[in-house]
């Protein structure tokens, strides 16, 4: 007599960890990865996102899974599609009833996976992390804390250290995180604005175990835009007040002109300053324009429907087992 059971046990860890062009580390990353899950004494399972690298990546971690199928899946994208899509598709494919995100360059380390657990099972559902003592160049201190503030003001999200990636999720809010359909998003500050008791805990940060960030000024300028753009209609209203003070301002300095010639009549010079004028003035229509078009550019890529990302192929085990 066969008894058919319909699924395996759920886990409850579910680790997304994002790769791209990550060969070096992935060895060092299965060594400490592993045991350091074991040591939880939780079912868990580890989904690595391959984001279309361009390196041995993909291979490691087909090996990987063959070595460890119980509590590896493998996700194969069909390009490159950035990370936050690659953890998109990994919450789509998590069971757990915790999820934890974590980078694959061993900067945050996996033995540190605990500290994270430990306030959930105290009822938060939202965990974030700040790294205890960071291993970056000083231009990314300064620029983080410079966005930190800004984001907090116009946003009203509060993340201390909002460059971290390790952070524990519950499956609520994953939940709903799956049904949104956003084509360009900041996971943290979405988890965020969903948590009904969100905190935050110390975390550690080393130097990355090999090669260099993916993450390059023009990208973090581009991911801070997504934050502010995504998440508040402030630097709209903001440029609108401005643009009402400019005005204002143009018109008294046009009075002042007029009464002044026609007190004094009229005067040499003055050219050097109306240049400076008229090269502000258009100075701030300029960034207004490329405020417009940040928001109009995010409604053009939403309109159009796209998928998000495409999956060439899913390295996993059956959820379905049979026994005598």
């Amino acid at each position: 007599m066969n008894d058919r059971v319909s699924h395996l046990a759920a886990p409850q860890l579910s680790v997304v960890i994002p790769v791209y062009n990550e060969e070096a580390s992935l060895p060092a990353l299965f060594a400490r990865l592993y045991p350091a899950l074991d040591a939880l004494g939780l079912r868990y399972e580890v989904i690595f996102i391959n984001d279309g690298s361009r390196d041995r990546s993909a291979g490691l971690l087909s090996e990987q899974y063959a070595q460890r199928p119980g509590e590896t899946r493998v996700i194969l994208f069909n390009g490159n599609f950035g990370q936050h899509r690659a953890i998109l598709a990994g919450f789509a494919h998590a069971r757990g009833e915790q999820i934890v995100t974590l980078d694959a360059d061993l900067q945050n380390p996996p033995e540190d996976i605990g500290r994270l657990l430990a306030p959930m099972a105290e009822g938060f559902d939202y965990v974030g992390s700040i790294r205890r003592q960071r291993n970056d160049h000083w231009w990314r201190h300064v620029a983080s804390r410079a966005m930190n503030r800004l984001r907090e003001k116009i946003t009203r999200i509060k993340m201390t250290d909002q460059g971290c990636m390790m952070r524990a999720y519950s499956r609520r809010i994953i939940d709903i995180i799956n049904q949104c359909d956003e084509m360009h998003t900041f996971i943290p500050a979405l988890a965020y604005s969903f948590a009904q008791r969100p905190t935050e805990v110390v975390v550690g940060h080393e130097e990355r175990h090999a090669g260099e960030s993916k993450y390059s000024l023009y990208s973090l300028i581009r991911l801070n835009f997504d934050l502010m753009t995504g998440f508040s209609l402030v630097p709209l209203q903001l440029f609108s007040m401005l643009g009402m003070l400019v005005a204002l301002g143009s018109a008294l300095l046009f009075v002042y002109l007029l009464a002044r010639r026609l007190w004094i009549g009229p005067e040499e010079g003055g050219m050097f300053t109306l240049f400076a004028l008229v090269f502000f003035l258009v100075g701030i229509a300029l960034f207004g324009i490329g405020l417009l078009g940040e928001y109009i550019g995010r409604i053009y890529q939403e309109v159009r429907t796209r998928p998000r990302y495409l999956i060439a192929a899913v390295l996993e085990q059956s959820s379905e087992v049979t026994h005598d």
